[in-house]
């Protein structure tokens, strides 16, 4: 395709939504699926959708991997958390009753100073076969967490095989070589069966904004003892696109929402 043709191409105005609508080779993501080795997880403070649903989409990875035939009969590699300080002040330390069975007896936390030395560690993680999966937590947007630290990360993750969901906190889309990025916020959850004052399962509007091998997509995540499940949003639906891109049709996207679609 020459370069005119790709510029005024209709694809090239359409929004990130608008090209998961047209994508129809790609696979869709959906629970269960393994493989994206560095994931980002957008999400506010107040109400720790992010580590929760990170949390939620590593159980499921291992759960995936587990099930591999390649896998050990019994993996007991822990589960690497990194935090730093504004981090810890911000969403506070892991309560370990909390996390799901898989992980309470695996979890190593660490809190850093400062996010160059969470960098640090994070990729020393990935590069030990004793860990399983890491999660990180950094605030904002700091200066060490370029492109170049990012794609660090990835590499190094997918060179040793170890999954990384970096949970940013508060921040802003910016240049990312991550592979899946997502922003999560709370959800409704559904009505409990036997007890209506019950808590009821914890649930998160998950939004898929950019991804390298799936198209865009919207779902409600719920994770209950039986596993990660997800409800695809009507996304394709027009009164669906219309509320949710940020966007009006035909103005450029900011780098960090732009999908590796239209790239």
């Amino acid at each position: 395709m020459s370069r005119l043709s790709a510029m005024t191409s209709p694809n090239a105005l359409l929004p990130a939504s608008g090209l998961a609508c047209l994508s129809t080779h790609t696979p869709r993501w959906r629970p269960g699926l393994a493989g994206a080795h560095h994931s980002e997880v957008f999400g506010a403070s107040r109400e720790a959708s992010g580590a929760a649903a990170a949390l939620a989409l590593a159980a499921d990875a291992l759960a995936a991997a587990d099930r591999s035939e390649t896998a050990e009969a019994d993996d007991r590699r822990v589960l690497l958390w990194v935090q730093d300080r504004n981090a810890l002040r911000l969403g506070g330390r892991p309560y370990r009753p909390g996390l799901p069975k898989v992980f309470r007896h695996r979890l190593v936390h660490v809190v850093c100073e400062k996010p160059e030395d969470a960098l640090f560690a994070l990729e020393e993680g990935l590069r030990c076969r004793e860990v399983a999966a890491v999660v990180g937590e950094l605030a904002g947007n700091p200066r060490a967490l370029d492109f170049t630290a990012s794609r660090r990360l990835t590499l190094t993750a997918e060179k040793h095989g170890v999954p990384l969901w970096l949970v940013r906190l508060d921040a802003q889309r910016d240049l990312s070589s991550a592979r899946l990025r997502w922003e999560m916020t709370s959800a409704p959850s559904p009505a409990p069966r036997w007890n209506a004052a019950a808590p009821g399962t914890p649930s998160w509007r998950a939004e898929l904004f950019r991804a390298r091998m799936h198209p865009p997509g919207t779902w409600t995540l719920r994770d209950d003892d039986n596993g990660l499940a997800a409800t695809r949003l009507a996304d394709c639906d027009p009164d669906y696109r219309h509320a949710a891109a940020p966007y009006p049709l035909g103005l450029a996207f900011a780098a960090g929402d732009r999908s590796l679609a239209a790239c």
